[in-house]
């Protein structure tokens, strides 16, 4: 599960990292959130049938169009790679409506034997940003046909690779600048595109534990993310 987010690079450099535009109405500089949770926002690059990609808003959260109230997205906030193609909540998003997320790290809780249940950041080892691949939708409410169309999206997982370290047995599914273009690319059959939602090579984060300060969102400053060392029970 991937259910706390460190998003704090510009969107404007996040759009020059994709080669997208930005979307209308978002400011370049943006607002750095070290501690976005489900409900909240995250920017999302989605392409259109020429190749254009655009840099948006999106709250962390899938609605599929027949949902009946927003409250369905709540429980929405990852999908596995496993039955993204089967469930009906995700199925068409796959086939019609992928994107990337960039981030700048994730946040996982320790689960081991004879350890706290602490928090650990994960980032790129090489410091750039980390893109991982997504699904969005766009929801329009059925009880209140003035309101504006609400975009979301979700992050979908896969099995954990040596760089999760035994701490959680699911991780987001990372893609790279280059397999970014076959993600976001709908015209490649879908199976050829699933192939694409798996672990990230090892080697490809790091990680460290920090405050459980994370757990509650209404903490978001820098220090969420510095080195808090965990220790064992015994």
């Amino acid at each position: 599960m991937c259910g706390r987010i460190a998003l704090f690079t510009p969107p404007i450099r996040l759009a020059r990292f994709l080669d997208a535009a930005l979307a209308a109405g978002i400011d370049p500089e943006g607002r750095p959130s070290w501690n976005v949770g489900p409900q909240q926002t995250l920017f999302a690059v989605t392409a259109d049938s020429t190749g254009e990609r655009t840099l948006g808003r999106f709250r962390w959260g899938l609605l599929p169009s027949w949902a009946k109230d927003q409250s369905f997205g709540t429980r929405l906030f990852n999908a596995r790679a496993e039955t993204v193609t089967e469930k009906p909540s995700f199925r068409s998003a796959f086939a019609h409506r992928p994107c990337v997320i960039p981030v700048d790290g994730f946040y996982e809780w320790d689960h081991r034997e004879g350890r706290q249940r602490q928090p650990h950041y994960f980032t790129r080892r090489d410091g750039t940003p980390l893109l991982l691949a997504g699904l969005h939708e766009t929801w329009l409410d059925p009880h209140d046909h003035d309101a504006a169309p609400l975009h979301t999206c979700t992050v979908i997982t896969t099995t954990p690779n040596s760089d999760i370290d035994g701490l959680h047995d699911r991780m987001p599914v990372i893609v790279t600048t280059n397999s970014a273009d076959a993600w976001l690319d709908t015209s490649i059959p879908g199976a050829a595109r699933h192939e694409l939602l798996v672990p990230a090579p090892p080697g490809t984060l790091e990680h460290w534990g920090v405050s459980n300060a994370v757990g509650n969102v209404r903490h978001n400053g820098a220090d969420l993310i510095a080195r808090n060392e965990p220790t064992t029970l015994f």
